[in-house]
């Protein structure tokens, strides 16, 4: 764990900022470039700078390796849950126009959860991969 008092607080300064851009990345996607994929990338890479700066140990505290796998079954569970919603709607599997009374509204509905169960599971899948790495030099 580095003991560089620079680093520590420009980690502190940025990691917000870092986690605040893939939020925006995430809820602007379907208006223009971005999505769920790159928002999870983005966001994992905020708290592996944490665990780069802080240690793993405190990144493991701030999210548990229980939380990161929840999270991978619950961006699944979304992802496929939109589209089983659409199949008991009447429309096919990831149809998203059934998903509200007008079209057009079901499938802005459809597209944000989609990709809001990609975000989810590729932020979790990037940290565990984070966590399996940095627990090599072990």
């Amino acid at each position: 764990m580095p003991d560089d008092l620079i680093l520590r607080v420009v980690a502190k300064l940025v990691i917000p900022f870092v986690l605040l851009f893939a939020l925006y990345v995430q809820f602007h996607g379907d208006y223009g470039p971005g999505g769920g994929f790159q928002a999870g990338v983005i966001f994992a890479a905020g708290f592996i700078i944490h665990g780069l700066v802080f240690g793993v140990a405190k990144t493991r505290r701030v999210i548990p390796d229980g939380i990161v796998s929840g999270l991978v079954a619950a961006g699944l569970l979304l992802y496929a849950g939109v589209g089983v919603v659409g199949l008991l709607g009447g429309g096919n599997y990831l149809d998203y126009s059934v998903l509200a009374s007008d079209p057009v509204a079901g499938q802005h509905l459809g597209i944000l959860l989609i990709e809001l169960g990609v975000g989810i599971t590729v932020f979790a899948v990037m940290v565990t991969i984070f966590f399996a790495f940095a627990d090599r030099d072990r």
